[in-house]
């Protein structure tokens, strides 16, 4: 079989001239004589590198797609990571959650489910908590592959991390300013320094004294600040700083717990605004309330809140889970603990008292419940159409 290029009928010179513009002459009509099926047919130069020119502009609009895409994807789950660490597990990893959470999805088939250890429990319901917090994150673990599942929690992360170091870095300055404030110490907190704080700082050093010690005697506070064995500060023991007015009963502890104006302004401050936390005295204003209700009693942001005050308190400068002998982490499970695992439907009843409270006092009251039909029936919305339509019945009446 023949290898020669397939020649073509037409000018005699159209070869030469091809060869050297690249274009056919106008009006000049192209014909197969034979063809090899192996061999290529001569095209333009030109229209060769304008197709090319072409697929290289369509390759980069997809490109650029693409890369808008991602980083549009990278932006909304690091927006939507920063809920993470507030309102879901302050410390657990999101692989734990999930790992836990697939391991009783794995364990349905067994008839006894109490063999789950008491962090495993804190592990699922932290999932569930993240799967109300995040709606679509559960669907989307099922349908992503491992490498972007991965690449997603990451970013997830990213998000979580960032907002807890906002948050944190915003407290350190604003409980300096309302420690200032209330108790007007000597000389006063500075709002850049953590050195001057912690058990070093007399107004610091009572709000974060266990509620099971006098800071006011000598010998609590040299204890405290020598670390002796006999007044050791851990998680053990609940801070001042989370009573009511900063003083207790220690034969009711439970009285005044959890309703300090220091607590109350953190939690302004971190899921409301800044600018709310300038009052915690009175009720919230209710605004949202529907939804601020349910944020409100959600525990884990009850617990974020102590952890982030104690540690605004405290002389630690950058973010750690363990300072001296008191575990962070351990802090937060157990204000966790204290909402959720109650001997009875007495407890349980005082804790839903005190979620009310923070409700009240973070976003106001609701008396939407007492807005019955009756009760309406006699507010001036119905009362003016009613009147309207008697107006109207007298006229045609009249006529």
């Amino acid at each position: 079989m023949s290898t020669a290029p397939p020649s073509f009928t037409g000018h005699p010179h159209s070869s030469e001239s091809r060869s050297e513009s690249g274009e056919s002459p106008p009006g000049e009509s192209q014909s197969l004589v034979h063809v090899d099926p192996s061999q290529p047919i001569p095209t333009s130069t030109n229209a060769r590198a304008k197709r090319r020119i072409a697929a290289l502009e369509e390759e980069l609009e997809t490109l650029r797609q693409e890369r808008g895409t991602k980083q549009r994807k990278t932006t909304y789950y690091v927006a939507q990571g920063r809920a993470i660490r507030r309102m879901v597990v302050l410390y657990s990893s999101l692989e734990d959650l999930i790992a836990e959470n697939d391991r009783r999805y794995e364990s349905l088939r067994l008839t006894d489910d109490s063999q789950a250890t008491l962090e495993q429990d804190r592990m699922q319901s932290g999932y569930i908590e993240l799967a109300r917090t995040l709606p679509w994150l559960h669907e989307k673990l099922g349908q992503l592959e491992h490498e972007e599942c991965e690449n997603m929690l990451k970013k997830l992360k990213k998000g979580a991390d960032a907002a807890r170091g906002d948050d944190t870095s915003s407290l350190k300055e604003l409980v300096a300013a309302w420690v200032n404030q209330e108790f007007r110490p000597s000389p006063l907190i500075k709002p850049d320094d953590k050195h001057s704080r912690g058990f070093a700082s007399d107004v610091c050093g009572k709000l974060l004294c266990p509620a099971e010690w006098d800071w006011d005697e000598n010998r609590v506070r040299a204890g405290i600040r020598d670390r002796t064995t006999d007044y050791i500060v851990s998680e053990n023991s609940w801070p001042l700083f989370m009573y009511e007015k900063y003083k207790v009963d220690r034969d009711k502890l439970e009285e005044g717990f959890l309703k300090s104006k220091l607590l109350v302004l953190a939690f302004k401050a971190i899921f409301t605004s800044p600018s709310s936390a300038k009052e915690a005295d009175g009720d919230g204003d209710g605004a949202d309330i529907l939804e601020n209700n349910r944020r409100a009693q959600r525990k884990s942001e009850q617990a974020k809140v102590k952890t982030c005050v104690r540690f605004a308190l405290s002389c630690v400068s950058s973010w750690r889970t363990v300072d001296g002998d008191f575990d962070y982490e351990l802090f937060w499970n157990n204000v966790v603990d204290y909402f959720e695992v109650v001997p009875g439907p007495v407890t349980k009843r005082r804790v839903d008292k005190l979620l009310e409270w923070w409700t009240r006092k973070i976003f106001g009251t609701n008396h939407r419940q007492d807005l019955t039909p009756e009760v309406v029936s006699y507010m001036s919305v119905n009362a003016l159409a009613e009147q309207r339509r008697m107006l109207e019945d007298a006229a045609f009446d009249s006529e």
